[in-house]
């Protein structure tokens, strides 16, 4: 499967020029890719105006990603702010070639941004599927819980299991002054739940003048970054992820086998 992630600086609560920047970014991927992944609120920057910048659940937004999708014969997914009833929701989409949407809330709202106050918190996990590979996508802050982005492993044979997926994915709006616990947890994430990690951040300063330095990454199951992206730079790279590795890495090291069985309670 091969993944594209875009990582750049974000016009400030300007969803017109945010759309017209990725528009043009995404239009540039010459070579086929099957993902391409946008950071956390990629039409506003991580805004805690959602009164007056939020869309509605079927906005102008959705309706761009449908298009991009269908012209780059790819799934698209990136957060943004959303309201449903009289509830405002940081919202990541997924979208297929076909016009298939599925949507993750954000479990964990940023409560030192005062996120929790405007925001409410999703309380589901979805998996979501690209041909043979099952993804889990989350949002930013969902990076500091592991317990919410565990794997889960079916036992099949006395010496094999199946995880319940291969790629956890998030997108951020992460400051560069805890760049440190990002790219720690990240390579963390792929080394305990025994997958790939993809993780898309956005670089320049936001509207309350927070630098953001991006350090986007794709990590092997064995913790190695396989990504050539640098920090600080507007990037658009492709990553090929092998399927083939993934499943003897498992298998060789079948950690899933001993596995602790937990709850998650809401």
């Amino acid at each position: 499967m091969k993944v594209t992630i875009i990582q750049t600086h974000l016009y400030w609560e300007n969803r017109k020029k945010n759309i017209e920047h990725f528009d043009n970014l995404i239009d540039r991927i010459e070579e086929e890719t099957d993902l391409i992944v946008l950071p956390e609120m990629f039409t506003t920057g991580f805004t805690m105006n959602p009164e007056m910048l939020a869309e509605p659940t079927d906005g102008p937004t959705l309706h761009w990603l449908k298009k991009k999708a269908l012209e780059k014969n790819a799934v698209l997914t990136g957060s943004v702010a959303v309201k449903e009833g009289q509830n405002y929701f940081n919202r990541l989409f997924w979208v297929d070639l076909h016009g298939n949407v599925s949507v993750y809330n954000k479990r964990h709202l940023f409560r030192m941004a005062k996120e929790d106050q405007h925001y409410f918190a999703g309380h589901k996990r979805i998996i979501t599927h690209i041909k043979d590979w099952k993804i889990c996508p989350m949002v930013c802050y969902d990076l500091r819980f592991p317990v919410w982005s565990r794997n889960t492993f079916k036992q099949i044979s006395p010496i094999s299991c199946e995880a319940e997926y291969d790629v956890l994915l998030y997108v951020a709006n992460w400051p560069e002054v805890r760049n440190y616990p990002w790219k720690q947890l990240l390579i963390a994430r792929a080394i305990e739940n025994q997958c790939y990690v993809i993780g898309v951040n956005r670089i320049g300063k936001d509207g309350n003048g927070l630098e953001h330095s991006g350090d986007s990454m794709v990590i092997n199951p064995r913790g190695e970054i396989i990504s050539k992206t640098k920090a600080f730079e507007e990037s658009v790279e492709t990553i090929n992820l092998d399927k083939e590795y993934l499943e003897d890495y498992r298998k060789n090291f079948p950690v899933g086998l001993d596995a602790d069985h937990f709850e998650v309670r809401k």
